[in-house]
């Protein structure tokens, strides 16, 4: 599922300034290489897991580098399957969703600061 209007997309942000506030609020950069990178943040609710996951891509220098500029793209969410794997066609509880909402909300007020 995309999630809407989340006010990040299009946002650009340098490598080390993000990583450092993505991960304040408990997003962890997880797959990466030179030129994009995934953050994820782990929702678990009624012994089910939810992903949120925010794509990223350099438009300014390489991922092994803290000034490279990202831009944010799409950000989504995911039910966990069994035993690796995100499947994005899942209903997601209104209680996942407003927590997803609420951490998206706290990581553009990061950004934008």
């Amino acid at each position: 599922m995309i999630v809407e209007n989340t006010g990040l997309e299009g946002l650009k942000v340098e490598l080390a300034y993000l990583d450092e506030s993505s991960e304040k609020i408990g997003f962890i950069r997880w797959q990466w290489e030179y030129y994009r990178a995934t953050y994820d943040y782990k929702i678990t609710f009624d012994n089910q897991e939810y992903f949120l996951r925010m794509n990223t891509r350099a438009v300014e220098g390489k991922l092994e580098r803290p000034d490279t500029v990202l831009d944010i793209e799409a950000v989504y969410m995911g039910r966990a399957t069994f035993p690796h794997g995100l499947e994005y066609e899942s209903e997601i509880p209104p209680h996942v969703m407003k927590t997803a909402q609420l951490k998206l909300a706290e990581l553009k007020e990061l950004l934008e600061a």
